[in-house]
């Protein structure tokens, strides 16, 4: 790597660092319901919310009810949002006169947003109105990512407490998640970006001429507001159809600074509310550390794959060199504004998460390039993670680890205290065999069936990395796009939806329900056998774990190529 890409790199993970530890601080008061500078401002609005919606919000729940009333919560705003599509031409803001979306596109989009995935099969300024952008979209941009962020802290809860049988109030929890976390900040850096020239307003489009004396459309809207919540809440998805490598999402270098640290800020900031709610930080900066382990890992390997460019290419004589005349390295689908290692850093950092938006094109990076953001969906999202998911996904694999632990000493695992026994094994295995079952089921059936086929623009192997990435992106509920697939047609609208909705929720009831059962445990002292959870050894032990089940994905799609491959070479279909 050249010294400006390690500066870079080192200069961005410095600055997560330092923002993760307050905003965790703050977080961790906020769902421990401890006064905040904010509240004199949002406590009477929170009291409004509560007497309008008939919520009390002293009588909590337990885990079974936390996941109904969530369940419920995305059911209706799932229904909502599909309804707003199909009603747009009749609705009001729609100053392009933008038809009604199409049903299985509707879905797709519902379910998209609904879960956090933000996956777009639609251009969106040529699909959606200002009106469903703003309260359809944006709405569950803030909603979904709360619901995410309130599940963290059910099970934050589920480890703080002691003999208890609740984990807290769904409802009292994605209030306070909307009102003292999302909004706040991102009215703040709205306005920044509209500073930095990303316009926000209900203007209708431009039509302009060319220097060449052609006529070009120039969409605008309200693309400010959203933005920032797309990246603070890991959302992804863009007003525009190019995402954050259009010019109106992410202007300039500040910008892209700015949307980079908003996606990791929450899901850093969450370890630390983790280690202070349950009493001990160290626990906190022990799964900091191991999400930080990776990301640099993942970032390094990525922005050294595109800054060496294409192997092939040197074989032939083609100087990729960086001089004064080039850039150097794999500039293809890249802006260059943004230039190799901020495209491959945000490429690192939007997989990480459950972001998915994107400022240069997955499917244009190097081979090696290419696998780092698909391998660190495979993972589980667990570096940083998306907004909730992220803690309480690498939670359930720190409980895998100190039961790997117990098997290597003799004893019965322990984890904050809380003996780990067969009940939540079972759950936490529960919740490691779904991942990879959604994602290669579909994968292989969309090999096969000749509707999958039909969406492949690049014949071979690189075909099958377009399917296999757009499932992954579901499952992960990340959103990002290898690129080539046409997934606007049925079968991928429709298949597509349900692998984001398993994503979500079969993997969500799982961890809440490991919270339920070890909060009505009680707690252990620790002993000289106990395995310690705050120290270097654990957090390599978990790097393993989390590797090792990454590779359960990873090495069963690899197996799968081969098989699939062989079945279209016979009928002549792809290869």
């Amino acid at each position: 790597m050249l010294s400006n890409s390690v500066i870079q790199l080192i200069a961005f993970f410095l600055i997560v660092t330092a923002i993760s530890v307050p905003l965790g601080l703050y977080m961790a008061r906020v769902f421990s319901n401890e006064r905040t500078f904010l509240d004199p401002v949002l406590s009477p609005i929170e009291r409004l919310i509560y007497r309008v919606c008939g919520i009390n919000p002293g009588v909590e729940m337990g885990w079974a009810g936390y996941a109904v009333s969530m369940l419920a919560f995305s059911l209706i705003s799932m229904i909502f949002l599909y309804a707003l599509q199909r009603l747009q031409y009749y609705l009001p803001l729609n100053p392009q006169g933008l038809a009604g979306v199409p049903a299985g596109l509707a879905f797709n989009t519902a379910a998209s947003f609904t879960t956090n995935t933000n996956w777009q099969a639609y251009s969106g300024e040529q699909t959606l109105s200002y009106l469903t952008q703003m309260v359809g979209l944006t709405s569950h941009n803030f909603l979904s990512a709360a619901a995410g962020i309130a599940m963290a802290a059910a099970v934050i809860r589920g480890f703080a407490r002691r003999s208890a049988k609740t984990i807290g109030n769904f409802w009292v929890d994605l209030i306070r998640a909307t009102l003292w976390v999302l909004i706040p900040i991102s009215v703040i850096f709205a306005l920044v970006l509209v500073w930095q020239g990303v316009p926000d307003n209900f203007s209708p489009y431009v039509n302009a001429t060319t220097l060449e004396g052609a006529s070009q459309t120039i969409a605008e809207g309200p693309v400010a507001s959203q933005e920032i919540i797309k990246e603070l809440g890991t959302n992804g998805g863009g007003f525009m159809n190019a995402n954050s490598a259009h010019p109106y999402e992410n202007p300039t270098p500040l910008t892209n600074l700015i949307e980079m640290l908003a996606i990791f800020s929450i899901g850093a900031g969450l370890t630390h509310t983790f280690g202070k709610m349950v009493g001990d930080r160290r626990q906190g900066w022990a799964l900091f550390a191991v999400m930080s382990i990776l990301f640099l890992a993942g970032a390094a390997t990525a922005i050294r794959a595109e800054q060496h460019g294409n192997a092939q290419f040197s074989k032939i004589g083609i100087d990729q060199h960086a001089s004064a005349t080039q850039s150097g390295g794999n500039m293809e689908g890249k802006e260059v504004r943004f230039g190799i290692v901020e495209s491959a850093l945000w490429a690192t950092v939007t997989t990480d998460t459950s972001c998915g938006a994107v400022n240069s094109m997955h499917d244009s990076y190097t081979p090696l390039g290419g696998l780092v953001p698909m391998v660190n969906m495979q993972l589980g999202e667990v570096i940083f993670g998306g907004v909730g998911s992220g803690l309480y996904g690498i939670i359930v694999m720190a409980v895998l680890a100190v039961f790997i632990a117990g098997l290597m000493v003799g004893r019965t695992p322990e984890y904050l205290g809380k003996k780990i026994e067969a009940r939540e094994m079972k759950l936490a295995m529960l919740y490691v065999l779904i991942f990879p079952a959604v994602i290669l089921i579909p994968t292989a059936l969309a090999t096969v069936l000749p509707a999958g086929l039909s969406g492949i623009s690049n014949p071979g192997p690189h075909g099958f990395s377009q399917i296999l990435y757009a499932y992954t992106e579901a499952g992960a509920n990340n959103g990002s796009a290898f690129g080539g697939l046409n997934a606007n047609v049925p079968f991928y609208n429709v298949s597509i939806a349900i692998v984001m909705l398993l994503g979500r929720f079969m993997m969500a009831i799982p961890a809440l329900a490991i919270a339920g059962s070890v909060a009505a445990k009680k707690s252990t002292a620790a002993s000289a056998g106990t395995f310690p959870t705050d120290g270097v050894p654990f957090v390599f032990l978990l790097i393993g774990v989390i590797v090792i089940v990454g590779a359960l994905t990873f090495f069963c799609a690899v197996a799968l190529g081969p098989i699939v491959e062989q079945l279209l070479m016979t009928s002549g279909k792809l290869f």
